[in-house]
């Protein structure tokens, strides 16, 4: 079987993997190969949220996004957003409202907030049920609501914010 080379940036760094399947979805890459385990796979469908990266900056469902479409392309992961020296406001407005209980979808919903606020700096309630639609099975929404509106305080307090 021939394999096929594809190249991107991840977290800032460039990697070049090889695979037989260009239609092996990018979560299995990210998690598999590349050994960053902060994605999670939760129902493989794209429903959930729970493997939400982003690529060139907009919100993704990693599950289903074909590793051939990835070539080229910049990839950040929650391992790539920020540092625990550092957080992103994101990471941090969760810290601060201590949002997890499980923690297991928190990853996907840190990176789906991130991308939102990138585009809405400042969002509504009404934003926020419209744009954040992943599941939580332990119910944290209020206190991810509160985080949400806490990061974007945050964000627009730092000079410099990192953008992914």
């Amino acid at each position: 079987m021939n394999t096929m080379e594809i190249s991107f940036t991840i977290n800032n760094l460039s990697q070049t993997i090889e695979l037989e399947d260009g239609q092996t979805p990018l979560l299995w890459v990210i998690r598999d190969i590349l050994d960053l385990k902060g994605t999670k796979f939760g129902c493989g469908m794209a429903a959930c949220g729970a493997c939400t990266i982003h690529i060139d900056g907009e919100a993704v469902r990693a599950c289903s996004f074909p590793v051939e479409m990835a070539g080229g392309k910049h990839i950040t992961t929650i391992e790539g957003l920020g540092t625990p020296e550092h957080p992103h406001p994101v990471q941090q407005a969760w810290i601060d409202a201590i949002v997890p209980q499980c923690g297991y979808c928190q990853p996907g919903f840190i990176m789906a907030t991130a991308a939102l606020l990138n585009k809405i700096p400042n969002p509504t309630d009404e934003d926020i049920d419209r744009n954040i639609i992943n599941i939580c099975r332990c119910a944290t929404y209020y206190r991810m609501r509160k985080a949400i509106h806490k990061a974007s305080q945050l964000q627009s307090q730092t000079v410099n914010p990192l953008k992914s």
